[in-house]
């Protein structure tokens, strides 16, 4: 190796899979909860809709930083 290149970890591909396989499983959950939320006025539904959407990225950062550098924070 070059000075200043890094070693490839597994991370990175683990976490990726395990990004997407938690993002899948999110979505199907809030898909579920789409008969019961569409049932409430329009101007219920949409802050609903905005903080489901939201509130992923919470703890997408701290992910991202153990991705690349292994430590959580």
């Amino acid at each position: 190796m070059k000075p200043g290149e890094t070693k490839p970890t597994w991370r990175k591909p683990v976490g990726i899979l395990a990004l997407f396989i938690a993002l899948l499983v999110y979505a199907v959950i809030v898909a579920g909860l789409s008969t019961p939320i569409g049932q409430l006025p329009v101007l219920v539904q949409t802050p609903i809709y905005i903080v489901l959407g939201t509130i992923w990225l919470v703890p997408l950062r701290r992910y991202l930083i153990w991705m690349e550098t292994g430590r959580w924070g």
